[in-house]
């Protein structure tokens, strides 16, 4: 049981043979009263060249009550460059400030619903952002440093000031160090950076539609999506101007080659590669039709942290880029409340235990799984035959396309033409899991000196499925709220209900992959292809999770250009498999059909948007 006026019940009382559940932390301190302050912490760089190490902005609400005790709280931080451009949340809340500069509103409802808990929330403005001092270098080691120095400063390790410039030393006596990190995109990207670091005081992470490396959102095994990250960097510091950030941004512009090659700058934010650093535990949310930061990068950090033996769990929805705030609300909350007082305050409360993995099946509808991927998932080889069938014996034979950059992955499954190449599974006789990453290998001969390939992994069969590609991603946001701890005037705990928007479709593409055939040898280094001349190349599908029901069809589809995502190449040609040589290997649980009887799509087909080039 805790000691002095932190009246949070850690443990029930032991009854007679019997020990009682161990209780959460319970509101009971003040939040009216919390204190609420500004501390800027030097992250030891001069990013902006000012000739000054940078400081950035750690906005503080914390109970007043354990302060008055001397006793310490735990912090729950979210690191973001998004609290004055562009806003957190559903509703995109900023945050304001009185007259004074004393912080007012803290966006999302971290500190409404923890710090009367017992809780410290510290909302971190990253370098070069908001009232932070330096530039932001998307994901690099600005961005991560300004994160990973306000925890050092929770544990004694760093200087925090009580202004932007000059200012007295401030210290974290308050803190008792341990620090979990949340946030949505960008700030889950920055916990992700920051775990990968290893900093000692950093417990646990929840990463939600978070990218784990940075090529993996702006590239795709040589594949370029058509942007880059120095906007990214300018619209976020746009709100700062007592900073010359054009040197950092033109590193950015300079080190995200124009081509797909991955280097330098992409490695520096590779935080997969560092993935053995991580010794706090994570949570991950992710949505499945998440176009912006797209399921490769849940999929290989979450196979890293596996490697590492890492404590993790994963929510997987059917949505897009969504919080699940906004799509399993109640439930979510309910989650976070356990994995904090576990990992932060030491509740012996099971939250470690159990399912593994929780995904959604159809709109609200949730089955947990032991492990992700599925237990039962076995990588196999599929092979494209001849006569469209898509199986696991040998195949033989040739067969081509002609990349057409004009057009997409919807025009690919119901009118592909000679832009595509479609092979099927036939009906299923059961249920079919793909739960897992795949990937592809083709033995490919371009008719030009340059080539793209792309392919999709199809479940063709009728389903009611999130509208994903709708102005929600997925969810609805009606007019009446619902409250979430406590509210001061200026920072109130309500939100808008939100509820799924589901939509009937004919097919569901669950997977997308897209590579440089230049590439082909090195992702560090585009070749220059020669005509007629074969090449074999391996990339990545999206990870997923996703069950193929009996009656549908698993359809791999595979062609040049994906207009609805990557550039085309210089000179589009005609390519030619060889498809004794070309596979997918596709992680399933179930078996295959022995014939082949393609179900038709019928009308009503489902046209997702292009992907988003917003990361929020």
């Amino acid at each position: 049981m805790v000691c002095g006026v932190l009246a949070v019940v850690l443990f029930g009382a032991l009854a007679p043979a019997v020990a009682a559940a161990p209780r959460a932390s319970e509101p009971v301190y003040d939040y009216t009263k919390a204190i609420r302050e500004t501390v800027w912490v030097d992250i030891g760089r001069d990013g902006d060249g000012d000739g000054q190490s940078d400081r950035v902005a750690a906005d503080i609400v914390r109970p007043s009550e354990p302060a008055a005790a001397g006793t310490k709280v735990p912090v729950i931080m979210d690191a973001s460059p998004y609290y004055s451009c562009c806003g957190r949340g559903n509703e995109s809340e900023l945050k304001t400030y009185d007259s004074a500069g004393k912080p007012v509103k803290f966006p999302l409802f971290y500190d409404n619903y923890f710090v009367p808990r017992g809780y410290a929330a510290v909302l971190v403005d990253l370098a070069g952002t908001n009232r932070s001092a330096g530039c932001a270098d998307v994901g690099g080691a600005s961005d991560v440093g300004s994160a990973r120095k306000v925890v050092d400063w929770l544990n004694g390790r760093a200087t925090g000031y009580s202004a932007k410039t000059g200012g007295s030393a401030v210290s974290a006596g308050w803190s008792t160090g341990n620090v979990g990190m949340i946030g949505k995109s960008y700030d889950g990207t920055i916990a992700n950076g920051v775990a990968a670091t290893g900093v000692a005081g950093l417990k646990t992470i929840v990463p939600i539609s978070a990218i784990s490396s940075w090529y993996d959102y702006y590239r795709s095994d040589g594949a370029t999506f058509g942007f880059d990250p120095a906007g990214l960097a300018q619209t976020v510091e746009a709100n700062n101007s007592g900073q010359n950030c054009s040197a950092q941004n033109q590193d950015l512009a300079t080190g995200a080659t124009a081509n797909g090659d991955y280097g330098p700058l992409w490695a520096a934010r590779d935080y997969v590669a560092q993935a053995r650093n991580v010794h706090a535990s994570v949570l991950v949310s992710h949505g499945v039709n998440d176009l912006n930061v797209k399921t490769i990068n849940f999929g290989q950090w979450w196979d890293a942290l596996a490697a590492n033996h890492v404590e993790r769990k994963i929510w997987l929805a059917q949505t897009g880029h969504v919080d699940p705030f906004d799509y399993r609300r109640s439930d979510w909350v309910d989650l976070l409340h356990r994995w904090f007082d576990h990992y932060l305050l030491g509740v012996d409360n099971g939250v470690q235990n159990g399912p593994m993995a929780s995904v959604e099946r159809q709109p609200d509808q949730w089955a947990d799984q032991s492990a992700y991927p599925a237990a039962n998932a076995i990588a196999t080889a599929l092979r494209p035959q001849a006569g469209g069938k898509l199986g696991t014996a040998a195949a033989s034979g040739t067969a081509s396309f002609t990349d057409n950059p004009n057009v997409g992955e919807d025009t690919w499954v119901t009118n592909p033409g000679s832009a595509a190449l479609t092979y099927s599974t036939g009906t299923l006789t059961s249920d079919l899991q793909v739960s897992g990453t795949s990937s592809l290998t083709v033995t490919a001969t371009p008719s030009t000196s340059s080539a793209r390939l792309s392919a999709l992994l199809v479940d063709l069969g009728p389903a009611t499925i999130r509208n994903f590609a709708g102005s929600g991603e997925g969810i609805k946001t009606g007019t009446t709220e619902n409250c979430w701890g406590s509210s001061t005037t200026g920072d109130d705990a309500c939100y808008r209900i939100t509820s799924a928007d589901p939509k009937k479709v004919n097919y569901t593409i669950l997977s997308r992959g897209w590579a440089d055939l230049a590439n082909y040898a090195s992702l560090s280094q585009e070749r220059v292809l020669t005509p007629g001349t074969a090449y074999t190349m391996t990339f990545r599908l999206a990870s997923t999770d996703h069950v193929v029901p009996k009656g549908h069809a698993l359809a791999l589809i595979i062609g040049g250009t994906d207009g609805s995502f990557i550039r085309g190449p210089a000179r589009p040609g005609r390519v030619t498999l060889d498809l004794a040589k070309t596979s997918a290997s596709v992680p399933l649980a179930g078996v295959l059909p022995a014939a082949s009887t393609h179900p038709s799509l019928g009308g009503g087909a489902f046209v997702p948007s292009a992907g988003r080039a917003d990361l929020h």
